[in-house]
């Protein structure tokens, strides 16, 4: 056997760490950000947001794009677009972090959990086909890790039977499907800039895109603090509100009367700091994603030659963004996956388990979901599947250090 060595450095950490930050910087968004700083304009509302709004519906090929303060509220106005009604049923997938599905904890509607593809990850097609119901009203997948979904059969599917389609795209920046881009497949795409993702706003900040134009004005209300709701005109009759010179935001209040709320507004605004570097970071975006798939591509060959393990497979017309890197191990021959984790981890490459099954999280578990529900996604969490480090900021000194431990560790946990 081996001998055993730490690979943890003098100071506590991993000399191959788990991503904090998924991207990278340089002088460009320094000078930008200074320039900012310096100025005397405003740091809200801006140019820099049209912007990058308009750059981004180029790079997608939607005929919208809105930024948001975050992924996660990019997803909550998306479920909101979906106008679901008490009794409606929604199909989501068990595999993705839990902003993904959880306004729907908030509404009267069904949720039936997907099971998934064991070398995606993603949304079972077959599975779904099961689920749709009359009371299907949409489909909330992710492309898990960046690999995109079935999206043809998919859509194919929300025609046929009349539900809307949600793309979670956090992971996706840099994957491409049939020549097409996440974001553009479904009904509505929804990104995250967070400091982990394949490119960043500063830490936080998201995308929704769609092409409908009434949903863009309705997102507009709901982002800006406006209430989205019906309004009439009051008769010429009506006594009006005196008029206030120079008053900020009087709205229609002096032209119409409110019949109904549908939601009320919030502040959802991305800054200008942020989307500047939006900007500057999705120029970058190709050189990021080639480093990606080109770490992806040495951890493939070093894995499909270990026994024990395998690899994940992206169909020949899909292009993998590798915001995560997946393998699985074989338990059938003997391999321990959390073994695997362990010696990994002694080895010093840092490595945790993304996401835990959400139909086996306690306020879903609530609302009568457990095990047994997503008998794959179970099985593969629970036992096979792990994530690697394969950042576009790893060295090569990284990337082989990597390498080296995983060929260590399947020699021992198989010998």
């Amino acid at each position: 056997m081996t001998e055993r060595r730490s690979g943890v450095t003098e100071n506590g950490g991993y000399e191959v760490p788990y991503p904090r930050l998924g991207s990278r910087f340089d002088e460009a968004e320094i000078s930008l950000l200074t320039s900012l700083l310096t100025s005397t304009e405003g740091l809200s509302q801006g140019p820099l947001r049209d912007r990058f709004e308009a750059d981004f519906r180029d790079y997608v090929g939607s005929a919208h794009a809105f930024s948001m303060t975050s992924g996660t509220v990019a997803l909550r106005l998306a479920i909101q677009l979906l106008g679901l009604a008490p009794g409606d049923e929604v199909i989501v997938t068990p595999q993705t972090y839990n902003a993904t599905i959880q306004p729907l904890l908030e509404l009267d509607v069904r949720v039936r959990f997907c099971d998934i593809d064991p070398n995606t990850l993603n949304i079972d097609v077959d599975v779904l086909r099961t689920l749709i119901s009359p009371r299907t009203r949409a489909v909330i997948l992710v492309h898990y890790g960046g690999l995109p979904a079935d999206m043809d059969e998919i859509v194919r599917l929300s025609r046929e039977h009349g539900f809307l389609v949600v793309e979670d795209a956090a992971h996706a920046l840099g994957a491409e499907y049939r020549g097409r881009r996440p974001g553009s497949l479904g009904d509505i795409g929804c990104f995250s800039f967070h400091s982990t993702k394949n490119i960043t706003t500063l830490g936080e900040g998201g995308m929704i895109t769609f092409d409908r134009d009434d949903w863009a004005e309705r997102v507009l209300r709901w982002r800006g603090n406006q209430c989205d709701g019906v309004y009439r005109s009051l008769p010429p009759s009506a006594t009006p509100i005196p008029p206030v010179p120079q008053a900020l935001y009087p709205e229609l209040s002096y032209t119409h009367e409110c019949v109904e709320v549908r939601y009320a507004g919030t502040n959802a605004t991305m800054s200008e700091p942020a989307a500047g570097v939006g900007r500057l970071q999705l120029r970058r975006l190709p050189e990021l994603t080639a480093r990606r798939r080109s770490n992806a591509g040495q951890l493939d060959q070093t894995l499909a030659a270990l026994p024990g393990a395998r690899i994940q497979r992206a169909p020949h017309d899909v292009l993998h963004a590798y915001h995560l890197y997946t393998f699985f191990v074989d338990p059938e021959s003997g391999v321990d996956r959390d073994r695997v984790v362990a010696r990994l981890r002694e080895l010093g490459v840092e490595v945790w388990l993304r996401y835990f099954p959400l139909h086996l999280l306690p306020e879903w578990r609530r609302l009568g979901h457990g095990l047994g529900e997503c008998p794959v996604a179970e099985r593969l969490w629970f036992g096979q599947q792990i994530n690697l480090p394969c950042q576009p900021w790893l060295g090569e000194t990284q990337i082989k250090k990597m390498r080296v431990a995983l060929e260590e560790t399947f020699s021992e946990v198989t010998a």
